[in-house]
C-alpha cells in the first residue's frame, strides 16, 4: 500500500543448467524520507561491495565496505545471511558475509561467480524467520531493504550477470525503484 517498501527476490534457472539470483527493494507511492534513505543506502552498500570486485580481492573485504556505508547512514547489517557462490548449484562456496570483521576465506579469481546481497536495517541487525521458514523480519520491527546481483569476476573487474538491459552499471536511480 501507499508508503510501503517491498523487496522482491528472484531466482532463475536456465536451460543450460545455471542459476541466477537477484533482488531489489521497491518504494510504493509516497514513502517517507527515512524509508527512501534506507532503500538508497541498501543500494549503495551493494555498490560499495561491487566496486571491490576484481581478481585478488579477499571475499571478506566486501563486508567491511558494506558495513562502512550502512553505519555512515545510521543503519545496520544483518549477519544471518550472506552472498554465495552460484552456478550449476544454487548455494555453494564461497560464502560472502556482508558484515565487518568476518572470517570469510578466499581470494577472487577470474571466472568466480557469486552473489552479493546485503540486508540493511534501520534499527539493530537482529532478524528472525517466520513459521513459513522463508519470511525474514527484523527483531525490532523496523524496516529492512536489500539489493542483490550475481557477479562474474573478469580479468579486470566484474560483469553483473543479473543486470537489466541498457542500465548503467550500479548507478542509483530512484525512478527505477519507485512503483
Amino acid at each position: 500500500q501507499d508508503g510501503d517498501i517491498v523487496n522482491i527476490d528472484v531466482t532463475v534457472y536456465n536451460r543450460r543448467g545455471f542459476h541466477g539470483d537477484l533482488n531489489e527493494t521497491f518504494t510504493v507511492g509516497n514513502v517517507d524520507p527515512e524509508g527512501r534513505k534506507l532503500v538508497e543506502t541498501s543500494f549503495n552498500c551493494l555498490q560499495a561491495a561491487a566496486n571491490l570486485i576484481k581478481p585478488g580481492t579477499l571475499y571478506r573485504d566486501l563486508g567491511t565496505a558494506i558495513h562502512k556505508v550502512a553505519q555512515k547512514n545510521g543503519c545496520s547489517v544483518v549477519r544471518t545471511y550472506c552472498g554465495h557462490g552460484i552456478g550449476t548449484l544454487f548455494h555453494t562456496a564461497p560464502n560472502v558475509p556482508h558484515y565487518h570483521k568476518n572470517k570469510a576465506k578466499g581470494i577472487m579469481k577470474p571466472g568466480h561467480v557469486f552473489t552479493v546481497e546485503p540486508m540493511i536495517n534501520l534499527g539493530n541487525s537482529g532478524d528472525t524467520t517466520w513459521g513459513d521458514n522463508w519470511t525474514a523480519v527484523t527483531t525490532d520491527g523496523k524496516r529492512s531493504a536489500q539489493f542483490e546481483h550475481t557477479f562474474l569476476v573478469t580479468e579486470t573487474g566484474y560483469d553483473i550477470l543479473t543486470m537489466r538491459d541498457n542500465e548503467p552499471v550500479m548507478t542509483w536511480n530512484p525512478d527505477l525503484s519507485q512503483r
